[in-house]
This record gives C-alpha cells, sequence and structure tokens, in this order.
C-alpha cells in the first residue's frame, strides 16, 4: 500500500512544526524520515495516525485521498504506528493489551480473548517474533515489548507501519533483530515509515531516505549516502563524524564510590552496591538501557539523591552527603540528562544562567551585591569561548535552541575549577553539529587531566568517547570492560548477560 502526503503544515503558535512537507512511500518500501529531535518528524506521523490535525495539506492511500480524524480513521485505512514510548499496560497479558479497544464478545457479552490469542500465535510464527499471548507485559523484555506493539498493528491489518524512533531503548541486539524484522515485513508486503536520528540504522534498512530540518524536506537521498553526506543534510553544513583522542595519561583516582546502593521512597534499591574508580585523565562511560540506575547513580554523586549508602569520595575527601552546593564547590561539574528542567532556568537571562552556581563567590559577589560588570565580562567570553548563538547575553535562556542551551550548560560547569566532570545524556536532543561540538569539550576536558564520568544510552558515543565503559543492569554494574569491547559483547552486557 502507497502513502502520500501533500503541503502538510502544522502549526503550534508562533512554531511551524512542518512547513508544507511532500512525502511518497512506496508500496512494499522501508522509507526512513531523517532529522534531529525537534525536525518536525514525530509531529508529521501524529497527523498521519490521527493524533494531530494538520493546518493544510491532504493525504492519499493508494492514489486516494483519505480524512484522518483519529487513530481508528488510521487503522481503518491500514495505518498503524508504534510510538517511541510503548501504550502498552504492564499489568495486562499480551492478548488483553491487543484486544484493549478493540474487544469482541460471544455468547453472553463474554470476552472472546481466544480468537485474539490465535491471532496473535499465527502472526508471531509468521515473522518468528516468538511471544507468548498470555504472558504478562511487564515480565517481558523492551524489544519484546516492541513486537507486541507490531503485532497489535499487524492484527488490524495494518499496510503502512510507521515505527517512531524504534530503536530508542533497544539493545544492539534487540536492534539488530529490530532491523531484520522489518525486512522481513517489507518483504511480506508492508510499507513501513521509519523515523530516526541514527545514521548507521538508516543506511543499514532504508530503501529511501527523506531528510527533515526544521520542519521542511531539506533533500532525499539512497542508502548509498555516506553518514557524513546524510549529516549535512540534516544540519545544513559539513560536519565531522569521527571523535579524534589520543591514549589517556591516567593521574591519581579522583573519584572513589564503594559499595554505593540508592533506594527509592519506599525503600525499594534503584542501585545495588556500585564500585567503581575514575581517574583524572580518564573517561569512564557507564552504558545501558534508559532506566537501569544510570539517572540515580549520577545524581547521588552531586547530592541529589536523599536514600544513599556506601561510600562517594573526591579526591579522598568523603561528599557521600554532601549538598548539591557542596558537590558543586568541591569541584564536580555536573550536565544534568535534562537541561530545560534541571540546567537552566528558562526565564533567566544567559549572563545569569552562566553563574547560577557562582553566583555568590568573588569575583562575581562582592557580599551581598553582584559585580554586574564582571558578569557581563566573563559571559561575553563564554558566549564567545563555546559560540552559543545569541545576538545578547541578556536575552533568556528559553528563546535558545537546544544545542545552545546546552551549550550554557557546559559554559558554566567547565569555565571554573574542576576535579571531576559528571555529564548525564549530554548530547540527548541535540543536532549533528552541536553532538560534534559536546564531544570536543568531553574530551578537551579529559586532555586537560579531569576526570570523566559519562553516562549515555547511545553506544555509538559511548564507544567513541570512553577509555573504559561500565555496563550497568538493573542497578548493578555487570561489568567494567575496556573501551575497544565489541557492540556484541556490549548488547549482551546491556541485556544483562555475560559470556
Amino acid at each position: 500500500m502507497s502513502l502520500e502526503l501533500r503541503g502538510i503544515t502544522k502549526r503550534f503558535g508562533a512554531l511551524t512544526a512542518n512547513d508544507s512537507i511532500d512525502l511518497a512511500v512506496a508500496d512494499g518500501e522501508i522509507h526512513a524520515i531523517l532529522g534531529e529531535n525537534g525536525a518536525g518528524k514525530s509531529t508529521l506521523m501524529n497527523i498521519v495516525y490521527g493524533l494531530l490535525s494538520p493546518d493544510s495539506g491532504s493525504i492519499s492511500v493508494d492514489g486516494k485521498a483519505i480524512t484522518i480524524n483519529s487513530p481508528l480513521d488510521a487503522l481503518a485505512a491500514g495505518i498503524g504506528m508504534v510510538h517511541q514510548h510503548f501504550m502498552l499496560i504492564p499489568v495486562f497479558t499480551v492478548a488483553e493489551n491487543i484486544v484493549l479497544g478493540h474487544e469482541k464478545v460471544k455468547g453472553l457479552g463474554i470476552l472472546d480473548i481466544e480468537s485474539a490469542k490465535q491471532e496473535i500465535l499465527r502472526i508471531s510464527a509468521e515473522f518468528n517474533f516468538d511471544i507468548d499471548p498470555d504472558a504478562l507485559v511487564e515480565d517481558l523484555p523492551v524489544g519484546l515489548q516492541q513486537r507486541v506493539e507490531i503485532i497489535r498493528a499487524l492484527i488490524y491489518d495494518a499496510k503502512v507501519l510507521i515505527l517512531d524512533e524504534p530503536t530508542a531503548v533497544l539493545t544492539p541486539q534487540e536492534t539488530d533483530e529490530l532491523l531484520k524484522n522489518m525486512k522481513k515485513l517489507r518483504d511480506k508486503g508492508r510499507s513501513i515509515v521509519f523515523i530516526t536520528h541514527k545514521l548507521r540504522e538508516v543506511k543499514e534498512a532504508a530503501d529511501k531516505i527523506t531528510i527533515i530540518r526544521r520542519g521542511k524536506v531539506v533533500g532525499t537521498a539512497q542508502p548509498s549516502a555516506s553518514q557524513e553526506e546524510l549529516a549535512a543534510l540534516m544540519v545544513g553544513r559539513p560536519v565531522s563524524l569521527d571523535v579524534e583522542k589520543t591514549t589517556p595519561k591516567l593521574g591519581e583516582v579522583t573519584l572513589s564510590v564503594k559499595d554505593l546502593t540508592i533506594s527509592d521512597h519506599t525503600g525499594r534499591a534503584l542501585v545495588r552496591n556500585v564500585s567503581f574508580d575514575v581517574h583524572a585523565g580518564e573517561i569512564l562511560a557507564v552504558a545501558g538501557v534508559q532506566g537501569n540506575g544510570q539517572s540515580e547513580l549520577a545524581e547521588a554523586i552531586v547530592g541529589l539523591q536523599e536514600h544513599v549508602t556506601g561510600h562517594i569520595a573526591l579526591r579522598g575527601k568523603e561528599i557521600t552527603r554532601a549538598s548539591v552546593r557542596e558537590a558543586l564547590h568541591a569541584g564536580i561539574a555536573f550536565v544534568p540528562e535534562s537541561r530545560e528542567d534541571d540546567g537552566l532556568i528558562g526565564s533567566f537571562s544567559i549572563e545569569e544562567n552562566l553563574i547560577l552556581d557562582l553566583h555568590d563567590l568573588p569575583p562575581y559577589a562582592k557580599g551581598p551585591v553582584i559585580s554586574t560588570s564582571i558578569v557581563e565580562e566573563e559571559a561575553k567570553a563564554r558566549v564567545k569561548e563555546f559560540d552559543i548563538r545569541t545576538l545578547s547575553a541578556k536575552d533568556s535562556a528559553s528563546s535558545l535552541s537546544g544545542g545552545n542551551k546546552q551549550k550554557v550548560v557546559l559554559a558554566r560547569e567547565l569555565s571554573r575549577p574542576v576535579k571531576l566532570v559528571v555529564a548525564s545524556q549530554p548530547t540527548r536532543g541535540l543536532d549533528v553539529g552541536s553532538i560534534e561540538f559536546v564531544h570536543e569539550r568531553i574530551i578537551a576536558e579529559r586532555n586537560s587531566g579531569r576526570a570523566v564520568l559519562l553516562f549515555s544510552t547511545e553506544l555509538d558515543e559511548v564507544t567513541a568517547l570512553a577509555d573504559r565503559i561500565a555496563v550497568m543492569y538493573r542497578g548493578e554494574f555487570i561489568a567494567i570492560v575496556p573501551a575497544d569491547t565489541s557492540r556484541e559483547e556490549l548488547g549482551l552486557l546491556m541485556a544483562g548477560i555475560r559470556r
């Protein structure tokens, strides 16, 4: 089944998320929509699936114009969608999740779940999905949960399947399996729209590539195009994708963590008995699928977690129960995973955000009074050094793009004397050009003799930057391995499997 979009435009106030987008997906084709986070990819597909209404434009299936006002309309037209964040109820079985909203009854109003189970088994066998209809969703690994979402679309006879950032929460092995299944679906006559920002996966799976930048289609490409060519289309300029890194020159142990356990307010352990050291002049990267304790561990090191046992030492000084202020003043730079929520105050100016953790210290303050002239001078220097694109440092932080917001965070944290850099998902949501800049700064910190503790769910980023890799699984360090460990081995560890 073919899908064609013509002139799709969608505005949210002053923001134009989709600007007269044309897109044609052929019958039996894997069509990748490539673009950075915020480019408008998901908005476009939410329109196709009936979750949003376009301001203008048309949608056609097999050459016939259709109107889609809801997901039910989309399913009726043969369009299914698997969202980045799965729409499953954990305490329901696979079969119960799949029939939800489409329940069939028999006899005296009894739910007919058996026919759904038979269909699940049929589709599972056809595509080698290996799904038990009676399994509770909460007991399934993330990769199998995604297969449940795909089966739910196929059971309602979706001929066009939209996959929105489908590899975001998968291990490398689960990603490879998904790409294989996408090709199986294509070979059996399904058309697939594959939304992603990952160049390697696009080149491996797609038959055709459409690139969207800032809400507009800026070009199409074949999978034979180089990653550099695709990256240049995504950001509008040439980008270097290679991280240049010399052999590390290790110094003394900067961060020492021993038997660290972190619990939530109910006493449930989120991180269990974690121990590791980070040396001056090295990057220890913590890899793992999101939700395995990485966020809590990063927060504990800078004093953002309350229920902590064990020991955290910075250059031999115990900081286990230090406040955030004390941890920062002790010499820790912290790049949080959410720059909007935890890294910046959007209503404050850029120059105010640049001194958030130093505003009460010389030379920025004289007693209770902030020295505005020094703040302004320093802000101008930081804006230039970190290439923050703004008309004025007095503009609000909320006016900046995602990449420039992250540069403000980096400028603040890396422009003071620190011993340890804790960077949590430092490139999440950034364009390729901003990622290049962030990677260069992290390597520069390591080369200057600072210890770097990097948390990232992007395996390419981990392998490019790390000197050693710690893999987290269900709150524990399952292994600490050399940086040249294969993707296959890392993927197994991320799934909790030791050789």
